[in-house]
């Protein structure tokens, strides 16, 4: 008798009741809400959290993406990273599929990751991941942010936004199973504390189980989210969130070696499922606990507060041993990287906002005082193999045998890192005529970095000035050109490797020009954006250390175009074409393109409703997504590596079968494409074909 996991027992007993016509849905495809008929693009407004201030994207001088809960319902993502694969300006996934990370550049930049508009930090391997199946929105604001965010990467912020309460009680039941084993139970469900809908409670969780993409590798993940939004009177109201998430598996290690992945070899090619860890000692235990409030309150017609304060907890228990790369053997070195530690973040956002109108003009005025405060706690080792004076053994790429190691648990030592942050910021937006639209801001953050790791002792105190500003102008045909300014800095809660000390604070500049235009004969827009980007200090790979130090500059420039459109009331179409020029200057005039990132990006998505040909709420959606080459560096940093460019095909289906069942299947990768996704000093696969096939029930 084959023995069923705990989730697998679960899900049996959830669909034994109506087992012939689970099996008959699984052959189809998923459910959320029933989508509204919309024969208009509406005007797409940004959440609060992501700009602070609601503003309609196209009176906002600099570019900014949404992803609504219609198209996460549609694309169904399984991590962040695969949200946001059709959006312009965004490279995901350069590493491939990893099961314990996401990883996403913008216009050749790491982005800040945020929750509600709270930061979520990310320094090291303590990393804080999101679950979209808790998610009803993901903000992508591009380029340095500092003026709302304080520090951050110049590439920008992504704001995720929580499930919370509605005004509609109800719930959903989701049943999943896919490639890779996969099978996930969840419960959506919203209900009224009270008769008349002011207390609202809403508990979203799910359990789930995945392989990785390397053999021998795989996550088991339980997450749950309860919220309660309470209207307290028509001007104020307060919203709790609370979640919770464990992640319990293998890690994937994508690291693989050029030779047998970019470069042919007498033993053919390297098989992207190879594992070149260590399957019986990694790990990757993870949990993450948040707890957060949104207080909004009306003072009057013109003034009104806002405050969202968070906190945020991860334990974390990492094992993870990867191979270092090579151009002509299979003979590899290893390295094991250890942590077992913790982290916790406190952030509190208080934002005075008044909105007033004169003769000629519209006036929305925001003044915040931000604090923030991290501090990581742990126990790290790292070895660097027998290369490298380690005692980690090598391992034949095409031919791997498990357990020359020494586990280096016991040769742990202390880091403890503390930093705190307080940020005061301004901006004004006037609207003149109702043609010119100018804003302008300022913001001052202080911040100070305790790093207490071994023998090294530090305490530095940072402050940073960081200004903005935007100028558009509306034409009566729906044409808005505009140009802005902003500015980034960053603090690394982390130690050079090459030096033994802290990171020197990273600084940004971008410059952007382009227009937004609505015309009037399309139901939908086009924008475009050119953009110059440089940072001082950037980061870069050290193959002497496998780890990261810093440069003297890197620069991006580029050019994005996106266009959405209803050509007809049945026919959505996404597209867009990105261009960027991302370089690196070590200020001794060797100058190189920055490893990982392509200068050519487009994609395209389709999206057919045939309700209108008798098929009530039968869609389907196609897309396809180019990659152009990029290129790498050896393993010994000498050379240059050249990754050829890809074109990936996706598509779905999703059938309502009646006013509460809906079928849905989705499939990435369709012609399971084998493909290096970039190389840096290592080559990384892109993932295999993946297809999941999903089960919602309404009530």
């Amino acid at each position: 008798m084959i023995a069923l996991s705990p989730l697998s027992q679960a899900i049996a007993k959830t669909v034994r009741p109506s087992m012939g016509l689970s099996l008959l849905l699984f052959a189809l495809p998923t459910f959320a809400e029933d989508k509204p008929e919309n024969d208009q693009l509406d005007t797409i407004t940004v959440t609060a959290s992501a700009l602070k201030v609601a503003t309609p994207l196209a009176e906002t001088p600099r570019s900014v993406s949404v992803i609504d809960e219609e198209q996460l319902s549609i694309q169904q993502p399984k991590k962040l990273d695969e949200a946001l694969r059709y959006q312009p300006g965004v490279l995901t996934q350069p590493y491939g599929s990893d099961n314990d990370q996401d990883w996403f550049k913008i216009r050749g930049f790491d982005a800040a990751t945020y929750l509600d508009g709270n930061r979520l930090y990310n320094v090291g391997y303590y990393n804080w991941t999101l679950e979209p199946f808790g998610l009803e929105q993901v903000e992508v604001l591009k380029g340095p942010s500092a003026i709302l965010y304080g520090e951050a990467p110049p590439g920008g912020v992504i704001n995720a936004v929580s499930k919370r309460p509605g005004y509609t009680e109800g719930g959903m039941l989701q049943l999943q199973a896919g490639t890779n084993n996969q099978q996930q139970i969840g419960i959506d469900v919203t209900s009224f504390v009270d008769d008349d809908g002011d207390v609202r409670f809403r508990l979203v969780g799910m359990m789930s189980e995945r392989d990785g993409m390397l053999d021998d590798t795989y996550t088991d993940r339980v997450y749950l989210a309860p919220s309660l939004a309470w209207d307290i009177s028509p001007d104020t109201s307060i919203t709790f969130l609370a979640s919770y998430k464990k992640d319990d598996g293998v890690p994937t290690n994508p690291f693989k070696p050029a030779y047998g992945t970019l470069i042919d070899t007498p033993e053919g090619k390297l098989d992207p499922s190879t594992n070149l860890g260590e399957p019986g000692y990694d790990k990757n235990e993870n949990t993450q606990l948040s707890l957060a409030y949104e207080l909004e309150h009306h003072f009057n017609d013109v003034w009104q507060f806002k405050q969202n304060t968070r906190y945020a907890h991860t334990d974390l228990l990492l094992r993870s041993t990867y191979a270092f790369g090579s151009e002509t053997s299979a003979d590899l070195a290893r390295g094991i990287v250890y942590r077992d530690g913790t982290t916790d973040s406190y952030s509190m956002d208080n934002q005075a906002i008044a909105n007033w109108s004169t003769d000629r003009t519209e006036n929305t005025f925001l003044f915040g005082v931000d604090l923030q405060h991290y501090n990581n706690d742990s126990m790290e080792a790292d070895d660097w193999g027998v290369n490298y004076g380690g005692t980690t053994g090598n391992i034949n790429a095409f031919d791997p045998v498990y357990g020359n190691y020494q586990p280096i648990d016991d040769r742990a030592t202390l880091v403890d890192i503390t930093k705190g942050q307080a940020g005061f910021y301004a901006q004004q937006q006037v609207k003149l005529d109702d043609k010119w639209i100018m804003k302008v801001g300022g913001r001052y953050d202080i911040v100070r970095l305790q790093n207490d790791s071994g023998s090294t002792q530090e305490d530095i105190h940072n402050t940073n000035l960081a200004l903005s500003g935007g100028l558009m102008y509306q034409t009566d045909f729906g044409f808005t050109p505009y140009i802005s300014y902003d500015e980034s800095f960053e603090v690394l809660a982390s130690v050079d490797a090459a030096t033994g000390k802290a990171y020197k604070p990273l600084e940004g500049q971008q410059t952007e020009a382009g227009f937004k235009y609505e015309p009037s004969f399309i139901n939908g827009y086009i924008n475009m954006a050119w953009f110059n980007i440089n940072q001082k200090n950037g980061l870069v790979y050290d193959p002497s250390t496998a780890q990261q130090t810093q440069t003297q500059e890197l620069t991006s420039q580029g050019v994005e175009i996106e266009g959405v459109a209803n050509v007809t009331q049945d026919l959505l179409v996404r597209a867009n074409y990105t261009y960027t020029d991302a370089r690196s200057d070590d200020g001794l005039g060797n100058e190189q393109r920055t490893p990982l990132i392509p200068r050519h990006m487009a994609s395209t998505w389709l999206e057919y409703d045939f309700s209108h040909l008798g098929l009530d709420s039968f869609i389907i959606g196609a897309g396809a997504r180019y990659m152009g080459s990029s290129v790498g560096h050896t393993s010994d940093g000498a050379g240059t590596l050249q990754v050829p460019s890809v074109t990936l095909f996706d598509a779905m289906a999703r059938y309502d079968i009646t006013q509460k069942w809906r079928a849905q299947v989705n499939v990435n990768n369709l012609t399971n494409k084998e493909y290096v996704a970039s190389c840096d000093y290592y080559c990384y696969y892109g993932e295999e074909m993946s297809a999941t096939a999903t089960i919602n029930y309404l009530w």
